[in-house]
């Protein structure tokens, strides 16, 4: 089994302990190799370009930080399969997850079922998050499990695909980075919705949890505790606790207290303030998000600019002025040589 991960020295710590034998990758978006990244618990750190298949600074150029994340994910799963074909099973997990004990079911699922997804809620009544998972998606892709099959093989390729042009926050076109999009995969694919509660426990789950301790193990409703999201660290989880949690001690605020320690122990020099080197031009000038998405619009400049970092925001802007002719023929052409097995042609026109 490969796990996959985008950053997180105590979950790759404590995943080595429940996965003995088992590897641990890390997924990082950055354009080099920072000295305080590697772990002792990672078996190896993979920059998200050096696994593309095609032209990664125009591709990464449209997308601010948290799409770009998650936008090089269906990538990441292609290249393990590729890379390691003497492995069955893949989990993703995102770099704020922490897990508590052996994934037992997991595991024995995926000897069965070719994906498997968690939804946001497994219960009504927390109006606020079913809101909230009909705009940002159903189910949540800070975990996602995959074996090696045909049908998994081509779930993660149709998502990929969708990735190479639709991996943003826009609500309001109903798009939500990688994670909206997998509201159609039981409709495609055959998908295993896992329900089992002590997986991908997180800030949306806090209400009416049902959580508890005993004999020193966590148990949510009865089932036993895999690992938590620790999604919204800070404020939002706090403020969550507050409101949907009973007054005075509980499971959660022990557990969220010992991650805590944990969290300001790894933080120690100040890494989360480090700047993403994805979000300047090479000069050092700081990328307006507009023109982000105004070069993400037009895709005669996206595809007729081999380096947009090698710009600047005056330079793009002006470029983003100008329409081209011959636009259709380009743009299908260039998605070709960018690696990519079908042709966006029809998107394109749609978006005219």
């Amino acid at each position: 089994m490969r796990e996959l991960h985008t950053q997180s020295e105590d979950s790759g710590r404590i995943c080595k302990k429940a996965y003995a034998g088992r590897d641990i990758f890390v997924c990082l978006t950055e354009r080099q190799m920072p000295e305080n990244v590697r772990s002792e618990y990672f078996d190896d750190v993979i920059l998200s370009k050096d696994m593309w298949d095609g032209n990664f600074n125009r591709y990464i150029f449209k997308h601010s930080i948290v799409e770009a994340s998650t936008a090089v994910k269906g990538q990441f799963f292609i290249y393990l399969m590729e890379h390691f074909p003497q492995e069955n099973q893949f989990v993703y997990l995102d770099p704020d997850c922490y897990v508590y004990a052996d994934f037992t079911e997991l595991k024995e699922l995926l000897e069965r079922r070719p994906i498997v997804v968690c939804p946001h809620l497994l219960q009504p009544g927390n109006i606020d998050m079913e809101l909230s998972s009909a705009a940002h998606g159903v189910y949540n892709l800070g975990f996602l499990a995959v074996n090696r099959s045909a049908e998994a093989e081509r779930f993660i390729k149709w998502w990929a695909q969708r990735l190479y042009l639709f991996c943003y926050d826009d609500i309001r076109r109903g798009i939500f980075t990688d994670q909206k999009w997998i509201d159609l995969a039981p409709c495609f694919f055959d998908v295993e919705i896992l329900k089992h509660r002590g997986y991908d426990f997180a800030t949306w789950s806090l209400l009416d949890c049902g959580m508890t301790k005993e004999d020193g193990r966590y148990y949510v409703k009865g089932d036993p505790l895999r690992f938590i999201h620790f999604s919204g660290y800070g404020n939002v989880i706090e403020k969550c606790m507050e409101d949907w949690l009973p007054e005075g001690e509980h499971p959660f605020r022990e557990l969220y207290r010992e991650y805590v320690k944990m969290h300001e122990e790894n933080n120690a020099d100040q890494v989360s303030e480090t700047a993403w080197s994805y979000g300047t031009y090479d000069s050092g000038e700081k990328i307006d998000d507009k023109i982000r998405k105004l070069y993400r619009g037009d895709y005669d400049v996206m595809f007729g600019v081999e380096d947009p970092f090698g710009l600047s925001d005056q330079e793009l802007r002006r470029m983003l002025g100008r329409r081209q002719d011959g636009k259709w023929r380009k743009v299908a052409e260039s998605v070709k040589r960018d690696g990519m097995k079908v042709t966006f042609l029809k998107i394109v026109e749609h978006l005219k």
